[in-house]
């Protein structure tokens, strides 16, 4: 199973987008989406200094159009997902909005976003090592915000000045704390202003829903609905990322190639510690083209909605999610009479053959129960929650080996 990743602010480098418009069209396709983004996004990504292409406004349409624009050369993956503002790209991968929308959204965003920094003196720091509860403990102490948490030992504080140099004078035991060039207190409540903004930019967006696994920054659940990705991007410019769910959801979902589109680095290295044994690309000029499609050929397996579980020709599966958030109950109590007790057995225990339609387990949550529904004959090979466990929707709750029964 092969994954896109699309990067967020500050993978950015001057004179990235150099090589690439030597291919042909993509410099015609950049002019067109640099009038939808209000910016020269070819001069930018190609002679911009630092500075200018480090502000907000900038980097954002800059960063999104660059990942849609090398996406579209290369094969059709199984999943996508952007962290940060790289969610707008990954949300044109996977069929929700079409990329002029997305750099339109991008634009209201960054440009929102940099006007929020200016309300309030805010900043960011990253926090590197160190035991994770202690880490986020003192962040809450001095009443900064997680804004960024991307893997283990790699949490993002942001907040006021005043906060972040408290923070500094009195820093978690076991970690180094290394402040941030950028325009302020991304993904914390500072950036509230900007949700508005960009909730009024979306109402108007034609969406649909994914065509391919999505991943969200929010939770890191498969998002099944178009409208609810909406909802969760917009909300995510004010609440923390959560890039190491993301993380946990691809190796639960058997990701087994990541491609992380222009500028790569930065998530593929975050890959490197958290996903072992999973192929990695990060892409950052054009004559590393032919090793994508390579990699695509040899690990993309998305057939008719299921994805294969190893590459080549294994046996295929599917990953049921949950269709809301609740507790899950897999255990049925069964109803005696006489001096017969009482048993509880498993509703369906690996290995048990389902027909589509089949009730697997429930989501219970206040508005009632939901089943979990088996969505073709098949096999089922593993449960990836436990009874009891409360879930978000878009959670991986099962693996299904489709099987034809007699």
């Amino acid at each position: 199973m092969l994954i896109f990743t699309a990067p967020g602010q500050g993978a950015q480098t001057p004179g990235f987008l150099s090589p690439w418009l030597e291919i042909p069209g993509l410099a015609d396709q950049l002019g067109a989406w640099s009038e939808l983004a209000g910016r020269d996004l070819i001069r930018l990504g190609t002679t911009g200094t630092a500075e200018e292409i480090t502000d907000t406004a900038v980097a954002q349409p800059l960063l999104v159009a660059a990942a849609i624009a090398v996406a579209g050369l290369l094969g059709e993956p199984d999943a996508a997902a952007g962290h940060s503002v790289g969610e707008l790209a990954a949300g044109v991968i996977a069929g929700v909005i079409t990329a002029p929308d997305a750099i339109a959204l991008t634009r209201v965003r960054g440009e929102a976003m940099a006007a929020s920094c200016g309300a309030t003196p805010t900043g960011m720091t990253a926090v590197l090592g160190g035991d994770e509860d202690v880490v986020l403990a003192a962040i809450a102490n001095v009443g900064l915000t997680p804004a960024n948490i991307n893997a283990t030992g790699q949490i993002v504080a942001g907040g006021t000045l005043e906060q972040l140099a408290e923070f500094a004078a009195n820093p978690p035991k076991g970690a180094r704390l290394r402040a941030l060039r950028v325009a302020g207190a991304f993904h914390t409540k500072h950036m509230a202003p900007a949700v508005d903004a960009l909730e009024a930019a979306a109402a108007g967006t034609k969406v649909k829903d994914p065509v391919i696994t999505l991943l969200s920054n929010r939770d890191g659940a498969v998002v099944t609905s178009g409208r609810n990705w909406v909802d969760r991007i917009v909300n995510q410019v004010a609440n923390p990322v959560r890039w190491d769910l993301c993380m946990a959801t691809m190796s639960d979902i058997g990701v087994t190639a990541l491609i992380e589109l222009v500028p790569g680095g930065t998530l593929t290295g975050m890959a490197r510690r958290a996903l072992p044994g999973v192929e990695l690309l990060a892409i950052k000029t054009p004559d590393q083209l032919d090793a994508a499609r390579a990699l695509i050929a040899a690990h993309a397996t998305a057939t008719n909605g299921y994805v294969a579980n190893s590459v080549g020709s294994g046996p295929e599966w599917k990953i049921v999610v949950a269709s809301g958030a609740g507790t899950v109950r897999l255990r049925k109590t069964g109803t005696q009479t006489g001096n017969e007790t009482a048993t509880e057995t498993v509703a369906t225990p690996a290995g048990a053959n389902v027909r589509a339609g089949d009730v697997l387990g429930h989501i219970v949550a206040r508005g009632g129960e939901k089943a979990v529904t088996a969505t073709r004959d098949a096999v089922v090979t593993e449960w990836l929650v436990e009874d009891g466990d409360p879930v978000g929707e878009g959670q991986p709750l099962v693996r299904l080996q489709p099987t034809e029964l007699a």
